[in-house]
């Protein structure tokens, strides 16, 4: 039996995370680096800037996944500021979108270490601790053959070989031997229901998430 491969690189992180702390001191960001037009629609979630390295405005970022394949790929980054309550005026710079160039970037001890052009000093990069970092997925590189990233497979709608619906991929959960795929769909009596299929080649059939559909082998009574 194979497994079907896929990269989870839209795993948010916990509410209660280092992801979502505050930067550590406010400092006025450049202008050249604030993003003032409408975010692009297909930006997704792959990390949070965790720390500054060294002193020539490095910055040290945490993916939320093991596979930091689509951030090394990126030539872009938007640095996003987590929701913050009793945001005030004099703080409202500090959650503008910042969009960076990276000029190089590499894997370090588990983290990915980025040079983003106009971020010269480590003061600079401390100020970008907590953002969380957006990509497009337009510049995610190419899966392999019968790859598949997590942020495709979300809301693709799930039917059997006889037709019948199961259901809307909801999430996936990795238990360490292959991933598992979450269906959500209504019950009879309207409450939310939850199926879960392995996602291995034993059971799935096609996988089309251009179309945003998945045919498995798997029964409504299962």
């Amino acid at each position: 039996m194979t497994e079907r491969k896929q990269r989870p690189l839209n795993r948010p992180q916990d509410p209660q995370g280092e992801a979502l702390k505050a930067p550590a001191k406010a400092l006025k960001m450049p202008a050249a680096l604030l993003y003032a037009d409408a975010l692009p629609e297909d930006l997704v979630e792959v990390g949070y800037v965790g720390a500054a390295y060294g002193i020539r405005g490095w910055i040290k970022v945490q993916p939320h996944a093991n596979d930091a394949s689509a951030l090394l790929h990126a030539r872009r980054w938007w640095l996003l500021a987590p929701p913050q309550a009793g945001l005030v005026a004099a703080d409202a710079q500090q959650a503008q979108p910042v969009c960076v160039k990276i000029a190089q970037s590499r894997e370090h001890s588990g983290t990915v270490v980025a040079n983003a052009a106009g971020v010269a000093d480590r003061n600079l990069a401390e100020a970008l601790r907590g953002r969380r970092v957006w990509i497009r997925r337009a510049d995610f590189p190419a899966p392999e053959d019968d790859e598949f990233y997590w942020v495709d497979l979300i809301g693709c709608s799930v039917s059997n070989e006889q037709g019948e619906l199961l259901g809307e991929v909801s999430g996936l959960i990795d238990n360490g031997a292959h991933q598992i795929l979450q269906i959500a769909y209504a019950l009879p009596d309207g409450k939310a229901g939850e199926r879960l299929i392995p996602f291995v080649d034993a059971f799935l059939r096609t996988v089309d998430t251009a179309g945003k559909r998945i045919v498995v082998d798997w029964g409504l009574d299962y």
